[in-house]
């Protein structure tokens, strides 16, 4: 594998165990209770993140191929987009939103390696699209529940 692949996905593999380890070794009632960030409970957390790499798995190839993905002002913009997302997650069971979490990550990385190297220059259009939705956006995230466990802890 190319070591500007491999580097990626070392950085990809750093920031997901973070956000993991963010919620681990928490019973399934604690990921469910509202308040990890904002209203959204830590299943919501994790919906939310899945959401965005699948994102990413739908509008990378066509960035990388020099298209623009559409905008999501043209939806309400983001805010609107993670709502309506949201709310179409939250009746899932958290099974089946660790089933999805895991599935689309190990996607993400599939997708990773099999990805041309002169897109993974942290210059490139994909690479930004990549940060945002992944490896920042975990990061994010994994600060937000640690935070949340933390005033949880004080109780």
């Amino acid at each position: 594998m190319d070591p500007q692949a491999e580097r990626l996905l070392r950085r990809l593999d750093r920031a997901w165990s973070a956000f993991t380890e963010s919620y681990a070794g928490l019973p399934d009632e604690a990921l469910l209770e509202p308040g990890a960030v904002g209203e959204w409970s830590v299943k919501d957390v994790m919906a939310h993140v899945s959401v965005w790499e699948e994102e990413a798995l739908r509008y990378l190839p066509v960035i990388a191929a020099g298209g623009t993905p559409p905008r999501y002002a043209a939806q309400g913009g983001i805010d609107a987009f993670n709502t309506r997302m949201a709310e179409r997650w939250r009746a899932l069971s958290l099974e089946e939103v660790r089933r999805r979490l895991d599935e689309t990550h190990r996607r993400l990385v599939d997708f990773i390696r099999s990805a041309p190297t002169e897109q993974l220059r942290s210059e490139t259009r994909v690479r930004r699209r990549l940060r945002l939705d992944t490896y920042g956006h975990y990061a994010l995230h994994a600060n937000d529940i640690r935070a949340w466990r933390g005033r949880r802890a004080e109780r």
